[in-house]
Order: C-alpha cells, then structure tokens, then sequence
C-alpha cells in the first residue's frame, strides 16, 4: 500500500512552498549556540542555568527568569503578534536546519505509527490526522527529546516573550532575543507535553523562532556542562561553519534523537549515514547502537541531506525471522516527493553481490546512495524499488 506521507511538519506546510525562506537561518542559530563558553557568559549572569527551578536570579533580571509547572499553571507573557500564525516551509529549509527538522520528523513518526491510540493501521497512521492530533504529534515528539535529554528526571521548555528579563553585561551585545527568553521546567514528562501543546505555536507559526527555541530547550534540559562534557576533542561543536555554510555535526543530531551528543545505549531512533567510500573512512563510524533502534526508524544522513528511513512492524529489530525480507519506506520531507518509496529489502537473495560483480565491468554503474545508506546495517541487502524511480 501506498499513500501520500503527511505528518504533521508537511500537513502544516504543504501550502505555503512558494514562500520564501525564513530570516531566521541556521546561521542565526549557528552565532547562538556554537561557542558554549559564550552561551555561559549570557545565560549564568541570568541565573538560567538549566539545573535551577527556582524563578530567581540575580542583580539585572527580571523575576520569573525560570519558571516551573508544579501545582500553579505557569503564565507565559505573550510575545509579540506573529504574522497570522503562517508556518514556515519546510522544504524551503537548507543544510543544517533540514537536518535538525527531519530529526524531529523522525520523532513525530515514530509517535503517529508506534505511540498513538488510533484504529488506523500501518501507513494510515500517518495519513488519517486531524489539525489537532498534527499538534499532538509535534508536542509529542519535542517533549521526547527535551526528556531524553534530561535523562528521564525532567525537562526545560523555552518560550519567547515580551518582557525582557536581562539586562545584559560588560561584553554581551542585546540582540532582543535571548534576554526575552523565559524557562519552564517540568519533573513530568507528560506535563512538559501538554504544556508545548499548549504553547505549540511558538514552536511551529512563522516567525515564531521555534527551532531556536527547541535547540535552547535541547541544551538546558541536557544542561550546558553535560554538554560540554560530552563533545570530544574531534567534535567540539554542534554546528560547524565553512565557507560561509552551517552544517549540523553528528552530535547535535544525536543530541535531538537521544538526548546525548553521544552514543551511550540503544535508542528509540537509529540513525543511518553514507557519503560515499571515502567520506565513510574519514569520518568516525556509525556504531551498531545507532543502527539498531528500539523501533524501525532512521534518521537518515545520505551524501550531507537528511531524511527518514522507516518501517511499520515494530518486531523488525526484535526478531531476526523478520529482517530475512521486509519493507522500509523513504521520506525526505520535500514537496516534489509525493509519495513514500516503498523499498523491499532482501538480506538472502545475494542479487546486490551478483549485481556488483557485474558492475565492476561497467564503470559508468553505480549504486543509489539511499541503498548504500541501508546497507550499512543489512550488508549485502538486495533492494528492490517496487516502481519509484530510484534516488542517486
């Protein structure tokens, strides 16, 4: 069966594609958040460090700098309006910002397929969804990172707003952005949910800043010296500048599928990379943690663009019966592609080994970079297309 993929990020934007792209570009989030020695300089004078709860700080902010959800509902001083709540394109996202959504797609899929309470039955999960459980979906899949990264105990939610809290010291220069930003923490991970479902436009209207937002909220619910402890010498940074380009590093990725910058155990979404042989020697490996996820979800990084690998039957990685042939489909989260390829993966046929040694001969052959990305977990697998031209 095939049907249109819709989550919740494409339903949102599938009618706003002739827009141009957002001010907001991962190089304004590249100036926030690359230097954590500068991200400690603007917040810690604030009193914001992620492991406060107390809604206090010192000389030079304003009460409620951190807020908590406890007994009281917290009251969020309301931004500035946005421009009619229209959402931001999503395929109109370049580089590193389309790494960090589809991450977060891999997330509102594994919710909508595996998570949901529906009468709706494999692909149908994705396709039959109201505006409203499209909401429920993002909330769903923000909160579960914010609470991997706070290693099951709680999460920080950031939100916009009016007020600013900061005065900012000897050094900083204002940018009416980060001394606008207000903390909740939640030691629930069903409260931090309801409360981003409730608050979702910040996250998802244009104009509203939301991926800053959600990479804030990453950050202090890891916290900023967990963080640091974790990037290693090879990887120093979660977003990396060169030639005037921002790419996202592994770590950040793994920061928003896991809750880490890096790999410790198995989680619930794997992740998939091939650039090609000799991008694959140089860069450290994707460990066997990463490729076999809790369920059959990748995030996918294939030649520097990022997409999603996945499956419908949750017993895939569970049961080694299941993994001789099965069915993946592919979603990259662009507008031109409007329906998943569905992929029949064969790990005992040998085709794939008897193809090669037939285009050893021809050396204009080559191989899909999405059927080299899978086989870097099932070596050897046979592909088959099932009529969807194939991705090179």
């Amino acid at each position: 069966m095939q049907c249109t993929l819709r989550t919740p990020e494409q339903a949102m934007h599938a009618a706003h594609a002739e827009h141009t792209a957002p001010q907001t570009a991962l190089g304004e989030i590249s100036s926030r958040i690359s230097d954590l020695d500068k991200w400690r300089k603007i917040f810690s004078f604030c009193g914001r460090e992620g492991s406060q709860t107390a809604p206090q700080g010192p000389a030079g902010c304003g009460d409620g700098a951190v807020g908590t959800r406890g007994a009281p509902e917290p009251r969020v001083p309301p931004a500035e309006p946005q421009q009619a709540g229209r959402p931001i394109p999503m395929d109109m996202a370049t580089g590193g910002t389309r790494a960090i959504v589809m991450a977060v797609q891999a997330n509102i899929i594994k919710y909508l397929l595996f998570v949901r309470n529906t009468e709706h039955t494999h692909l149908e999960r994705l396709c039959k969804i109201s505006q409203k459980e499209q909401g429920e979906a993002l909330a769903a899949a923000l909160a579960d990172s914010l609470w991997a990264a706070g290693d099951g105990r709680r999460a920080t939610v950031c939100l916009l707003t009016a007020a600013t809290h900061c005065s900012p010291p000897a050094g900083y220069k204002a940018d009416s952005f980060t001394e606008r930003i207000h903390l909740f923490e939640f030691p629930e991970k069903a409260a931090a949910q309801e409360f981003i479902f409730d608050h979702i436009g910040y996250f998802r209207d244009e104009g509203s800043h939301g991926l800053i937002l959600f990479l804030y909220s990453l950050l202090f619910s890891r916290t900023l010296e967990r963080v640091r402890e974790e990037l290693c010498a090879a990887t120093p940074h979660l977003l990396e500048c060169s030639s005037g380009n921002v790419s996202c590093t592994q770590a950040l990725l793994l920061l928003v599928l896991a809750g880490r910058t890096q790999p410790g155990q198995r989680s619930e979404v794997g992740f998939l990379r091939w650039g090609g042989e000799e991008a694959e020697h140089r860069l450290s490996p994707v460990g066997s943690m990463l490729k076999t996820p809790k369920f059959p979800i990748w995030l996918c990084s294939i030649n520097g663009t990022h997409s999603v690998l996945f499956g419908t039957n949750q017993l895939l990685l569970s049961d080694w019966k299941m993994e001789h042939v099965f069915h993946l489909y592919f979603y990259n989260g662009q507008h031109k592609q409007t329906r998943t390829a569905h992929l029949t993966i064969d790990t005992h046929s040998h085709h794939w080994e008897e193809g090669r040694c037939e285009a050893a001969s021809s050396p204009g052959r080559r191989a899909p970079s999405l059927e080299m990305a899978i086989r870097t977990k099932w070596p050897g697998a046979a592909v088959g297309w099932n009529g969807t031209q194939p991705f090179f």
